[in-house]
């Protein structure tokens, strides 16, 4: 007989009908740990495992902070040793604040149960925070992923029993979501992130692709994009501790992995984490940012010891170079707010890279039992360790100068909502007034012919400058570039960065001519237009000699006519965020 739960309980929500975890010695056991490492822990299990744990140490503090899009709040543990609950506090204290993000692809939970590992540990006190660093961790990020559990959607990973999906209740993916923010959880996320302000962040995954020995590999925010001091030391000094540590504890490692048909002779290049992604976005603010990715054909149970290692190896780290790691941030921040230029988009230096001792397995083929046909496959009797190159260094590709303000006009209230949400700061002008701008044109532009994360993204795009005067009303915003959030905000308002608004469709009804004309009614007001405007019917005989098909053609005729007339709507095309230079 099916067991039929009272209605009022169903109401209260998965946390309600929960009961304590079993103890030992060492504090509250784990879905994980009881289950000989088999299963990953519910969401529900999750949050009620911390609550528990709360109530064991004045040294952890549980904080709810915004919602998810699944109905649920967010929940972000903080730890410090003293005891203090506030990141502000943190940062007075000239701790290394990191934040450790757990779930975001809740197929991939490695890190929701070794964080659940590590907070145990510490409240145990089987091990010890160092007194300069401070813990902020997201338990579960991705709640309706997590609470759609099955056992098929990750068809190539080793374990657990059941898991997430990836996609959260709108079924977007939220680690491509940082900046376009369509979900409340990435919303929520970007409170958590300023409220944290965090010098380090941690993002756990589990990798797709290749075949390889490790059961770790390692993806950092791309060093050059992130720039200045802090990319320097990540590269030449933080990275190759990590990489020594995890060896010492017997987890060697590798960056992360891509290389195509199972053949890394030709070496790989490093990972762009755009801005849609969390590495990305932290590099925006200055922070040293890691998506690490075990190798989801290794155990479960390895590949959740392996992060809990790392996490580990990161905090002995941050601490024995925190005077470093603050420093250097301190510098940067500091260093873009004079920068005159910043990069929007950056391509690998194929002149340049590192050698990597891989360690690997031979990729061969054999006939497959599906096809009949020839396939892949990876011969785990043929170990190996050779030389590769990992492709690592990038340069810029494309650069804007950095105005001293932007003007935007308030009706494009959704970017100036999202600004805001980012700790933006802005004033709205107070009266009616008209100044002079520079203003983009959009020239050229491809928009995907299919969805992707809710957007058909706008891509190569390609603008105009001029110089105008711009009628401004009153409570149209003023955005001073001189301010902390100065990199984020030249990548997100120059429209032709990657991740920026224009490029994720928030600008496309600038895009739409909203007035046109009738052609046999236009024919006579063009006409005597171009008696008026002489130097206008020199342009257009010179374009009919220069272009046949267009001397062919009466309707691109009279549309040139009309682009170059006072009739044709000044608004279409015309990119409404300005530019104010000095």
């Amino acid at each position: 007989m099916r067991k039929i739960l009272p209605f009022f309980l169903l109401l209260a929500g998965p946390l309600a009908i929960l009961a304590p975890f079993p103890a030992t010695g060492q504090g509250p056991q784990t879905p994980f740990e009881r289950s000989g490492g088999k299963q990953t822990a519910t969401y529900a299990e999750c949050i009620a495992f911390y609550k528990q744990l709360d109530k064991l140490s004045p040294a952890l503090s549980i904080r709810e902070v915004g919602m998810s899009d699944a109905g649920y709040p967010y929940h972000v543990l903080l730890y410090s040793n003293d005891g203090t609950a506030d990141p502000a506090t943190w940062h007075r204290q000239h701790k290394v604040v990191i934040l450790i993000n757990n779930g975001i692809h809740p197929g991939e939970p490695d890190g929701v149960d070794a964080s659940m590992l590590l907070l145990r540990d510490l409240v145990a006190k089987k091990l010890r925070l160092p007194d300069n660093v401070a813990l902020a961790v997201i338990p579960l990020y991705n709640i309706g992923g997590s609470l759609n559990r099955g056992s098929f959607s990750r068809v190539n990973q080793n374990g657990p029993e059941s898991y997430g999906f990836r996609g959260n209740a709108q079924n977007l993916d939220l680690n491509r979501d940082f900046t376009k923010n369509d979900s409340r959880s990435a919303r929520s996320f970007v409170e958590i992130f300023h409220w944290v302000d965090p010098v380090l962040q941690i993002d756990n995954h589990v990798s797709d692709g290749a075949d390889y020995q490790y059961t770790m590999t390692l993806l950092a925010t791309q060093w050059n994009k992130l720039g200045g001091e802090v990319g320097t030391f990540l590269h030449n000094v933080f990275q190759p501790i990590l990489f020594a540590g995890m060896e010492k504890k017997g987890w060697p490692m590798t960056p992360y992995v891509e290389f195509e048909e199972g053949n890394p002779d030709r070496g790989w290049d490093g990972f762009y984490d755009e801005p849609r992604y969390s590495s990305g976005y932290a590099a925006l603010f200055h922070t040293m940012s890691f998506m690490p990715e075990t190798h989801m054909l290794k155990p479960f149970s390895d590949r959740v010891k392996s992060t809990y290692a790392l996490m580990e190896t990161m905090i002995d780290a941050a601490s024995a170079h925190a005077a470093q790691l603050l420093a250097n941030r301190s510098h940067d921040i500091a260093a873009d707010r004079d920068s005159l230029r910043l990069s929007l988009d950056w391509k690998v230096d194929t002149t340049r890279w590192d050698e990597l001792n891989f360690r690997g397995y031979t990729a061969a083929e054999k006939t497959s039992g599906v096809t009949g046909l020839p396939r892949l496959y990876y011969d785990h009797s043929r170990p190996f360790e050779k030389k590769v190159r990992f492709y690592d260094f990038f340069v810029s590709d494309a650069a804007a100068t950095v105005p001293s303000a932007y003007l935007i006009p308030q009706g494009w209230h959704d970017v100036v909502d999202l600004l805001r949400l980012n700790g933006v700061k802005m004033r709205r002008i107070g009266q009616d007034t008209t100044v002079p701008v520079e203003v983009y044109h959009i020239a050229d532009y491809k928009s995907s012919p299919r969805a992707y994360e809710k957007h058909h993204k706008n891509t190569a795009i390609k603008v105009t400058a001029s110089r105008e005067e711009m009628h401004l009303l009153k409570g149209d915003y003023v955005i001073p570039t001189d301010q902390p959030a100065r990199r984020f905000l030249v990548e997100m308002l120059e429209p032709t960065g990657e991740d920026s608004y224009f490029a994720w469709n928030f600008f496309d009804a600038i895009l739409q001519q909203k007035e046109g004309y009738s052609a046999y009614r236009w024919e006579d007001v063009a006409e005597q237009w171009l008696k008026d405007h002489p130097q206008l019917q020199q342009e257009l005989e010179a374009k009919r000699k220069a272009d046949p098909a267009f001397a062919r053609d009466a309707r691109q005729q009279l549309n040139f006519v009309y682009r170059h007339s006072p009739y044709y709507e000044p608004a279409h095309m015309r990119y409404p965020v300005y530019r104010v230079i000095k």
